[in-house]
Parts: C-alpha cells; sequence; structure tokens
C-alpha cells in the first residue's frame, strides 16, 4: 500500500490535506482516487491507515480510518554529528541510511578540514523522509544546519559523548558505550578532525573512540558508529 507523509496526523477520523509534491505523486504518478486506501506515517511514532475523499491533480483529502501504531521515541537517543562530505551523493547516501537505520538526530558540523560548507537542507529533509517511507520507520530524525565544530561544543549533551578518529590508542566504541544510554557521535571530515579538536571535544567531556583498524569514509563511519549504538541496545 502506498505511504504518504504529514507531520501534523494523529486522530482517528481526522481528515487532512495532502498538497505539494507528495500529492501530485499520489494522485498523477500513482493514479490514486477517491476510496483508495494508504498509509500515513507522521514521524513522530504514529502509523495509520487513510482513505483518500477527495481528489485533484493538486491535492487530495485523506481521513484517517484506523491508528495502526503510536509509539514514543526509544530511550536510546542516538545522535550523529558529521562534517558534510564534498560530494552531496555520498552524503545523501548516509542520510538515506541513517534514517533507515533508526537516528534520532543528524547535526552537520563546519571542520577545520571540512570540504562542504553549504547544505540544501530542503532537499536533505526530503531525503530523510523518503527514506523514513521507505523503510516503514515511525520516527523522522531531526536534522540541523551547518553550525562551527567551536559552536556545536558548547552546547551540552546528555548521556554519553564520543568523538571517533584515527588517533592511536583508543578504545572501540563497540567497548565503551553502554546500551539504552543517550550518544552522540562526532565524525569528523576527509583527513578527520586536527589534534586541536579532538584535544577541545576531550576537554568538554568527549571520549575518543575508534571504529575500526582501517580508514573509513566519512558517510562510512558516521553509519558503522549509529550501527554500533544499535547493535548495543538490541
Amino acid at each position: 500500500m502506498h505511504i504518504v507523509y504529514h507531520p501534523d496526523v494523529s486522530q482517528e477520523s481526522q481528515i487532512f490535506l495532502l498538497d505539494g509534491e507528495e500529492a501530485k505523486h499520489t494522485v498523477r504518478v500513482l493514479r490514486k482516487k477517491p476510496g483508495d486506501l494508504v498509509w500515513v506515517v507522521n514521524g513522530k511514532g504514529g502509523w495509520m491507515e487513510g482513505e483518500i475523499v477527495f481528489a485533484d491533480n493538486k491535492k487530495c483529502n485523506i481521513q484517517i480510518r484506523k491508528i495502526l501504531e503510536m509509539n514514543q521515541p526509544p530511550a536510546h537517543y542516538l545522535h550523529i554529528a558529521i562534517a558534510p562530505t564534498k560530494s552531496m551523493t555520498r552524503f545523501e547516501w548516509f542520510l538515506e541510511k541513517a534514517t533507515e537505520l533508526g537516528v534520532s538526530e543528524i547535526s552537520l558540523i563546519l571542520c577545520r578540514r571540512s570540504e562542504r560548507k553549504i547544505v540544501n537542507m530542503d532537499r536533505a529533509e526530503k531525503k530523510l523522509i523518503a527514506a523514513l517511507k521507505q523503510s516503514q520507520g515511525l520516527h523522522l530524525p531531526r536534522i540541523n544546519e551547518v553550525e562551527k565544530f567551536s559552536d556545536f561544543l558548547k552546547t551540552e549533551r546528555n548521556g554519553q559523548n564520543f568523538i571517533a578518529t584515527i588517533i592511536d590508542e583508543t578504545k572501540p566504541l563497540l567497548d565503551v558505550y553502554n546500551n539504552g544510554m543517550p550518544a552522540t557521535v562526532l565524525i569528523g571530515p576527509e583527513g578527520d578532525f586536527s589534534e586541536d579538536e579532538v584535544s577541545s571535544a576531550i576537554e568538554k567531556g568527549y571520549q575518543a573512540v575508534s571504529l575500526g583498524k582501517t580508514r573509513l569514509r566519512v558517510e562510512t563511519a558516521g553509519i558503522v558508529a549509529l550501527h554500533t549504538l544499535m547493535i548495543k541496545n538490541q
């Protein structure tokens, strides 16, 4: 069954307007019409069954027929703060896979060696929504605008905080993360964090960790870190 996304739907019998690209795809491409059923996800834990009650070429009205699931976010809040890659194709791959795995929040950090300073946030949000629907997830991750690394460190984070780096004598993330805890992991740009950045993070309470013996691409490192946290929480 086709899945539509709307963030403000949560009640049975509620009728909501679906417009924009989502409505055009539903009506024009998939040729959905009044009486057809769709699944509705709100990105806040809600999974519902809806019926199209009106449709034209630009919009449609959908009535919620049944609440299938209404779940709270998991207790283990997982936050990946990552330097966007020079290649947007690679970075969008990270956004998609992180959403599929169940990341809670993604922050974009600007580091000394960063090669990309600007990210199209509207496009990034659309990638997250598409991945949420494709994976039939319930919670849409929060994504934050690009922020200087030094400014990101000024905000205190709950739970355990880590900085992934290739410097020697760091313990594996798998060994030091305590399952069930909220966690933030910093992932640097191509060429890794600078020594000053690693030192600044450690001074703020972040623990330097390793993601393995091989050097990983930025987007791969982000997924490995997230998957490691997910494994510990299963």
